[in-house]
């Protein structure tokens, strides 16, 4: 798996132009699987179904990509969004374009560059962020530890997640993995090796 990829910040965002009077309406969302994609591309179907064309593309960290051009001439829809995104180095992103048919034919051309105009005008307005991979660990400690261990977080910019008080404490950390090693011998040290690490989960975190 790679350490580290580029998406985007907002879940969901959309913009539209118009062509020759056809409308493209521009969907872009942040997912994390096909199966997320292919679920957000029904939701736009029924939200446009009186729409003519849902021409999509998608990129997925490790896994794949993949458009349609849903009808439209080959070549000239799901591939320039395809391309697109493959050249702003996003993954984890589907780009959906919904086209209302205006009534005049654009052309091969024409469908390319309305296709490509309107995913770029939607991409305008997202934020790009770098999403990395990392282990969370449940920290089960002594109370004594606390300060020390909170001093030792904060000087390396480690996020915690959530601390419960209970007998011990519970703490959930999340760090990177390519800082894991360096960091867990750390923390034993921190906790003069009096402390219980357990894995709950290795995923991608801005």
């Amino acid at each position: 798996m790679v350490n580290q990829f580029l998406s985007i910040q907002e879940e969901m965002i959309e913009a539209e132009i118009e062509e020759k009077k056809s409308r493209f309406i521009a969907s872009v969302f942040r997912v994390n699987s096909e199966e997320e994609a292919l679920e957000k591309l029904k939701i736009i179907k029924k939200k446009y179904r009186d729409a003519k064309h849902h021409v999509f593309a998608f990129r997925i960290a490790n896994e794949k990509e993949r458009f349609s051009d849903d009808g439209e001439p080959s070549g000239t829809a799901g591939v320039p969004i395809l391309d697109i995104l493959r050249g702003e180095k996003l993954e984890n992103v589907l780009v959906i374009v919904t086209r209302y048919f205006g009534g005049i034919l654009l052309g091969t051309g024409g469908l390319v560059r309305a296709y490509g105009e309107a995913t770029k005008e939607a991409l305008k307005n997202v934020h790009k962020v770098q999403m990395k991979l990392c282990t969370e660990y449940e920290i089960s400690m002594e109370y004594s530890y606390l300060d020390k261990l909170n001093y030792y977080l904060k000087s390396k910019s480690i996020k915690v997640k959530k601390i419960e008080y209970h007998e011990k404490i519970c703490m959930n950390i999340i760090v990177e993995k390519s800082l894991e090693e360096e960091v867990l011998k750390e923390i034993s040290d921190v906790l003069d090796r009096n402390a219980n690490l357990k894995v709950v989960g290795t995923y991608y975190f801005v």
